[in-house]
């Protein structure tokens, strides 16, 4: 080897080394540098779960100014919207069904997100007795607190007492990491329905996470032995008929019926259960907020609107991204309610009638009270069935295969509880 080659090797080593010296040092720059949070400086530092949305708003004025909006959107559609009309007036059939319960005396159609403490405060089912569980899906102070004292400790408190604590309507902090703004799940009750199902909601992509956030609230709940623990009912999974196997096994009874005496479930709002029982948009990949929450622009700028509310309101903007043809869709919307407002109106009518066959059953002394418990619990099974759809807040629309086929299972076993009522008469 010539004394030129030699030299030539020891150059082009000593480049080696010294091209990979600068490309560890980058490395290293690069590492320890902060994290890039968003594209646009913030104008202020929001701290981790502030209640306050104003502030978040100072950095996302668009998102802000669209949450205000669910202030004054008191709209109401043909089944439902944001008009705080009475559910009781609306179908007087509901005093029966939910007798010696609260939902009997006052039952109002839900407004949106920013009144929520007004709503809940204002209901005549709030009493001495409520815990403060039900402050669970109505605040933004809510993380910071489950973070500062857990969450068997706030739900142990009474309504009243933490009352002064709250402050906040539903905001930023319910959805939403500071710093990040990834979509993350903050109710600890719903982490750990997740976890029940061996399911980890920081593996889901942001599309899955879009629906997984609305889960925070807008589900079925209970609240769990004497220190009102918030549980959702998911160990054996979503489905309605899972649910009841989930409360049969723990005995879980919310009121006695004032005229049947059976031992009663009261359904919340199980739109994300509802909505991921395999219907038609859940499966092609459609979340709850590119239909409640769609994207819009202000001026060059792409956001997704906060003014969460019914995508009847604004069709075009919710329906008009995927279908071409909105007038054909609304129509379609309209049909399906229809359809299922009449069917649920007529599984009513069912659970009465039954009611009214119980009622009579005990009356007479010589009844077969065997037979008469068995009444009792098919009443149970039936009207958990029917208010699994009418307290979902679409009128079936979510998923309408699904609500006929709860609704066809509740009006079956209605009948069963009248037949077995007559039955046990002598």
């Amino acid at each position: 080897m010539s004394k030129t080659t030699r030299i030539a090797m020891i150059v082009l080593a000593a480049i080696f080394v010294i091209m990979a010296a600068v490309i560890v040092g980058l490395l290293v720059f690069m590492r320890n540098q902060p994290m890039q949070v968003r594209g646009v400086q913030p104008m202020v530092e929001i701290q981790a779960q502030e209640p306050d949305s104003s502030l978040w708003g100072q950095n996302f004025p668009n998102q802000w100014s669209t949450l205000l909006l669910t202030e004054i959107n008191d709209v109401k559609t043909n089944y439902g919207g944001s008009q705080p009309f009475s559910r009781i007036e609306w179908d007087p059939r509901l005093v029966t069904l939910f007798a010696g319960y609260p939902f009997s005396e006052d039952y109002n159609e839900e407004r949106g997100h920013r009144m929520s403490l007004v709503d809940v405060r204002e209901t005549m089912r709030i009493s001495e007795k409520t815990p403060a569980t039900c402050y669970s899906c109505k605040s933004s102070n809510n993380p910071s607190l489950w973070a500062e004292m857990g969450m068997a400790r706030y739900d142990a408190m009474s309504f009243a007492e933490m009352t002064p604590r709250i402050t906040e309507p539903i905001g930023c902090a319910n959805c939403h990491e500071a710093g990040t703004m990834r979509l993350i799940v903050t109710n600890p009750a719903l982490d750990e329905a997740l976890k029940a199902q061996g399911k980890d909601w920081r593996e889901f992509s942001r599309q899955e996470m879009r629906t997984v956030v609305c889960a925070n609230c807008h589900v079925e709940y209970y609240f769990k032995g004497d220190g009102k623990y918030l549980t959702f009912p998911w160990a054996n999974g979503t489905r309605i008929e899972e649910i009841e196997v989930y409360y049969e096994d723990v005995g879980f009874t919310d009121w006695k019926h004032k005229e049947s005496e059976a031992p009663m479930l009261k359904m919340q709002h199980p739109e994300y259960e509802t909505y991921t029982a395999g219907s038609t948009h859940y499966n092609a990949g459609v979340a709850c907020a590119d239909c409640h929450m769609p994207y819009t622009r202000d001026g060059a700028v792409k956001f997704s609107t906060h003014d969460t509310h019914s995508p009847l309101f604004s069709p075009s903007n919710a329906c008009g991204t995927c279908h071409t043809d909105v007038d054909y869709v609304t129509g379609r919307v309209k049909i399906i309610q229809d359809t299922v407002a009449e069917t649920m109106f007529l599984t009513e009518d069912a659970i009465i009638t039954a009611i009214d066959a119980i009622k009579a059953a005990a009356a007479d002394p010589k009844v077969d009270a065997e037979k008469l418990e068995e009444a009792r619990k098919l009443h149970r099974a039936a009207q958990m069935r029917w208010d699994f759809i009418s307290a979902e807040n679409s009128m079936g629309f979510h998923n309408p295969e699904e609500a006929l086929r709860i609704l066809a299972a509740s009006t079956d076993l209605a009948r069963q509880a009248q037949i077995m009522a007559i039955d046990a008469m002598p």
